[in-house]
Parts: C-alpha cells; structure tokens; sequence
C-alpha cells in the first residue's frame, strides 16, 4: 500500500497490515511537517558561535632577543654608579651650605649623634636608589625586551664589584693595616648599637636599591611597549 503525507516528499510504501510500521510513518509525517511550520523572526539574528582566538605566532628570531643581556646591565650599572656620585656630591654640597646657614656645626652633631646617623643613612639610602632607578631605566631602555631582568642585573653587577672591592680593600688591610691609619670620628654611642645599624643600614640598602633597580628597568621597557602598540 502506498501513502502520500503533507510535507513528506518521499512516498512511502508499507505493507498492508502492519500496524508498527504505519504508526511509524505517521510519527514521521507529523514530525516533518513541524519541521516545516518553524520560522525564525526576520529581527532576531541567528546566534553564531564565537571565533576561536586568534593565537600570535612569535617569531624566533624575536625571541633571540630576550633574556639577560650583559652589556645593557653593565651600561646601566655605570649610569649608577655616575649618578651615585653626582648625587651624593650635590648632597653633600647641600648640606654643606645649610649647615653654614643654620650654623650647624661638628659639636652639635656629636651632641645628638643617632640623629645625625639617622639622617644621614637616610639621605644616602635615597640618592642610591635614585641612581640604581636611573641605572636600571637605562638598561631597560638599551635591552628592549625584559627590563626587569636587566633592573636585577645592575644591581647585580654593582653587589659583586662591591663584594671584590671589598675583598681587595680587606686584604690590603691584612698587609699594611691601612684602617688603624684612618682617623675615625668619636661617636658617643655603644659599639653594639653602631653594628646593629650599620647591619640595618646595609640590608636596608639591599633591599631599596635592587627594588628601584627592577623598577627602572620595567619603567624602561616601557618606552618600546607604547611604540610597540603604535606599529
């Protein structure tokens, strides 16, 4: 027996009898003729899934470029270590001239000695971390890529010349007692208290100059990321 339904464009043909097999055309014709009577509103677009995200493809010889670069970090370690001096010499010759203003003398220092000391490691702790900044910005500047890595680099270097320097300056010592000649001032504190901010003085320098190193060179870099995102 054949039977032609709405919608169906295929005749199908079943044989007579079969009730399974006639419910089971019957359900199909239904069920494309529902196909059939679905619109979608002329205003409502259809949705589309998002596009993949586009992966950047980064070019090797690119990278080449990346990392420590030596001669970045050595060039920004002598830019600090020239502002150190510029800086400690402008310093000094400040308060020089301040001390003349307010008459300020030798005496007045040795009778408040911690706050001369005070001020002292304060005001020199801040012009170190004026240069090793300005050290480390060079070297981010001259590397391009990885200023922070070039920041930690200046202080780097500066923190194992500092070591040899030291090594040399002690081994002299050894040999010709250059320290007993020196003529040291006679502060009015304890030995243990001039040691334990010595101590505080130099970790805090540590630590205040490498975060201003890192910094510079990330303040550095900065420069070729605004021109990158003009090109």
């Amino acid at each position: 027996m054949s039977q032609q339904y709405p919608g169906d464009t295929a005749t199908i043909t079943t044989p007579a009898g079969d009730t399974s097999t006639q419910r089971y055309e019957e359900a199909r014709a239904a069920a494309s003729r529902a196909m059939s009577t679905i619109s979608v509103p002329a205003d409502q677009p259809l949705r589309t899934p998002p596009p993949a995200a586009e992966t950047t493809e980064v070019d090797t010889d690119l990278l080449s470029y990346r990392g420590f670069k030596f001669g970045a970090a050595f060039f920004g370690y002598l830019i600090a270590i020239s502002m150190s001096v510029l800086l400690m010499a402008a310093m000094s010759a400040a308060a020089f001239g301040t001390a003349q203003v307010l008459d300020y003398t030798t005496s007045d220092a040795k009778a408040q000695p911690g706050a001369a000391l005070l001020t002292a490691a304060g005001v020199s702790i801040f012009m170190l971390m004026l240069a090793f900044y300005t050290g480390g910005y060079v070297a981010g500047r001259l590397a391009r890529f990885d200023g922070g890595r070039q920041g930690f680099g200046v202080w780097m270097i500066a923190l194992l010349v500092g070591l040899v320097a030291g090594g040399l300056g002690w081994f002299l010592d050894s040999q010709y007692n250059l320290v007993d000649d020196i003529n040291w001032p006679n502060v009015a504190l304890s030995d243990n208290t001039v040691l334990l901010g010595s101590v505080a003085a130099a970790a805090t320098l540590l630590l205040v100059t490498l975060l201003a190193a890192i910094i510079g060179g990330k303040s550095g870099k900065r420069y070729h990321d605004r021109i990158d995102e003009l090109l």
